[in-house]
């Protein structure tokens, strides 16, 4: 079972105290138990304060090369260390052996001046199965496509989606045996009487690798991993490396 405590409460620095174009840097150190041998931590700074993505989703990212925005440092008995953290939202994402990955998120806004929804957030059983309903009887592009978690209030509800695309595909020619993936946020509004989803989402992760390998992956997200505020002073967590046999966390198994 996973367990994350967050035992010492960053520190904002008010924006009067700091001198302009001048950063207060931060430390956070992730402190790991379980039997999965982990060979990478790092951290995604994914949002600004409005929920903007604070860069472009990569196309030809790689599923074992996280391109996170700072990398922990191993520093023995079960601890990472990220030093120099600019304060703001971070969510974590561990690679372990096996062809396993681990990733944190949050349910960021995909509308202007909309709150972010905190990773913890939750929905009622009888919306989350009209919205499951309404995905999976939906056309899409994808031939495998899978909400994973949802978190909102009683007017909106956000989702993470898992879209896969592994029959062929207009790249057959130029990469055979092409498959794609996302991974995204999407959102749904209560209008007049009824669950509407919104025509805009946020994209998380875009990749593309050969069926075959695909299909030998373990991507996991866990609610726990998200969220994690940094400011001026240190901060520690502890978590422990879930049994992915368990099937506690949702996204993609070997299939």
């Amino acid at each position: 079972m996973c367990f994350l405590s967050r035992f010492v409460v960053a520190g904002i620095a008010a924006a009067c105290c700091v001198a302009p174009g001048w950063v207060i840097a931060g430390q956070l150190t992730v402190r790991l138990s379980g039997d999965a041998r982990v060979r990478f931590v790092g951290a995604f700074h994914r949002w600004d304060q409005d929920g903007n993505p604070r860069k472009p989703v990569n196309p030809k990212a790689k599923i074992d090369v996280p391109e996170v925005d700072a990398v922990a440092q191993r520093a023995g008995q079960g601890q990472w260390v990220f030093k120099d953290l600019e304060p703001g939202q971070y969510d974590l994402v561990i690679l372990a052996d096996q062809r396993t990955r681990i990733e944190g998120f949050t349910y960021a806004p995909v509308l202007e001046f909309d709150p972010f929804f905190p990773p913890t957030a939750t929905v009622d059983e009888a919306v989350r199965q009209t919205i499951t309903d309404d995905i999976r009887k939906s056309r899409h592009y994808e031939n495998r496509v899978e909400p994973l978690y949802m978190g909102g209030n009683q007017k909106t509800v956000r989702v993470l989606v898992m879209l896969i695309r592994d029959k062929p595909t207009s790249y057959e020619g130029i990469r055979p045996g092409a498959a794609t993936m996302r991974f995204e946020i999407w959102q749904y509004e209560w209008r007049y009487g009824g669950w509407v989803k919104n025509r805009r989402t946020r994209v998380l992760h875009r990749v593309m690798l050969h069926r075959d390998q695909l299909r030998r992956w373990t991507w996991l997200w866990d609610p726990e991993l998200g969220g994690i505020e940094l400011g001026s002073k240190p901060v520690e967590i502890e978590y422990q490396v879930p049994d992915v046999a368990s099937k506690r966390l949702k996204g993609l198994r070997p299939y």
